[in-house]
């Protein structure tokens, strides 16, 4: 008697196949503003119907964000995908807890398309550790009611201009003509402009130098002696962009993410950009810039890769960057969405190509905190700027020197 054998295949059965099981990741990053929370998870949901065999865990970590990625680092429990400000990068490079990206970056991925400023940032002994997901540079804001009340009709294009303007304008609709923050992250092209440098060739603090201190003193003068400058606390607020949009003064430099706050916050605010003042003839802005990089003890890194690759991709970073908010690292999407021609930001779109970038080696607090402690101090009027900036300089080298 013949045996009939019948083979049964999956492919035959297809519901007869094994369930499988998806591979979840987590992703971490900090809280932003609602509308680009909503926005991210928009592109999760989207990630994950384009890729079923992957879950994605957001999480935001709302206080003390490098803090709580550094802990976790040590103790295993990292995200596969996380956030990493380009302040923050040499020394997770240097620490080899990131993994390195060059083996998963096909010709088809398209890396010559990021800004090369940008993703410099993220290099680090030949090797690629993150991919910038968006960035900022900064540029002049201007009420344009008060400059039609002082007469002006144009932004000022050098700093002897914007000292001139700021004086016409103290008084006028705004109690004074310009606003500051002392911060280092908004002094650092201020420093170049002289041919100081903030850190040397070995990660050391290095801005007491003579040219360093040239660029910072037109800063202090400018609130010392022309009196036509805050900061934020002179005026009862809390940042640049707030005491700009409640007129209490009539410009300020911030960053792209003024822009949709002051839209939404102050609507009847009418305001323009224009490109930071020339210092010393020279164009000077700073770049900020925040990457996604891959944690090296993650155990689904193929999943994490194709997140990271969906996210920063043309058209994940066509989706991220199209509302406005943050401005697109890829020079396609950039030119796709027109940044370059809109009239608020494409001050900041130039600045790209001459800005100094936001990067203070691989101790950036100690640099950074020093700095901006003497250097308010100094404003104050408490101690020279000279004296102070050597006082910071000392202090931050003597904290470097003891890691």
């Amino acid at each position: 008697m013949a045996i009939a054998l019948v083979v049964i295949t999956y492919e035959n059965f297809p519901l007869l196949k094994p369930p499988t099981t998806a591979v979840t990741i987590k992703l971490s990053g900090w809280a932003g503003n609602p509308l680009e929370q909503q926005l991210l998870k928009e592109l999760l949901q989207q990630f994950e119907e384009q890729h079923p065999d992957i879950k994605v865990r957001y999480e935001v970590i709302s206080e003390q964000y490098m803090d709580v990625i550094t802990t976790r680092l040590i103790g295993e429990a990292a995200p596969d995908v996380f956030y990493l400000e380009s302040l923050e990068a040499p020394f997770f490079m240097s620490q080899n807890v990131l993994e390195p990206l060059n083996s998963y970056i096909t010709p088809e991925f398209d890396l010559e398309d990021f800004e090369e400023t940008l993703l410099d940032n993220f290099k680090y002994k030949d090797h690629i550790y993150g991919l910038p997901k968006d960035y900022s540079t900064l540029a002049l804001f201007y009420n344009q009611k008060a400059f039609a009340a002082a007469g002006l009709s144009t932004p000022p294009t050098t700093w002897d201009e914007l000292r001139t303007y700021s004086q016409q304008l103290t008084g006028k609709l705004n109690r004074y003509g310009f606003g500051i923050t002392p911060q280092l992250s908004y002094q650092a092209y201020k420093i170049a402009a002289f041919g100081g440098k903030v850190i040397d060739e070995n990660g050391y603090a290095a801005f007491a130098s003579p040219e360093a201190v040239r660029g910072l003193q037109l800063v202090v003068d400018q609130y010392q002696k022309d009196g036509t400058s805050a900061q934020a606390t002179d005026v009862g607020t809390s940042s640049g962009t707030e005491m700009f949009g409640q007129n209490r003064v009539a410009m300020v430099i911030e960053g792209n993410w003024a822009i949709p706050y002051l839209e939404t916050t102050f609507p009847q605010l009418e305001f323009a950009t224009a490109e930071i003042p020339t210092i010393n003839n020279k164009k000077g802005t700073m770049a900020f810039t925040v990457a996604y990089v891959m944690n090296k003890q993650s155990q689904h890194k193929a999943a994490a890769w194709e997140l990271i690759s969906f996210l920063t991709g043309k058209e994940g970073m066509a989706q991220w960057t199209g509302t406005g908010f943050a401005l697109p690292t890829r020079t396609s999407v950039a030119a796709r969405l027109g940044y370059d021609q809109d009239p608020l930001r494409s001050p900041l779109v130039a600045g790209i190509d001459y800005a100094t970038t936001w990067q203070l080696g691989q101790y950036p607090a100690a640099i950074s905190n020093n700095f901006d402690n003497q250097f308010i101090s100094a404003l104050l009027g408490q101690q020279s700027l000279s004296s102070a900036m050597l006082r910071a300089e000392n202090a931050a080298n003597a904290q470097i020197s003891s890691r």
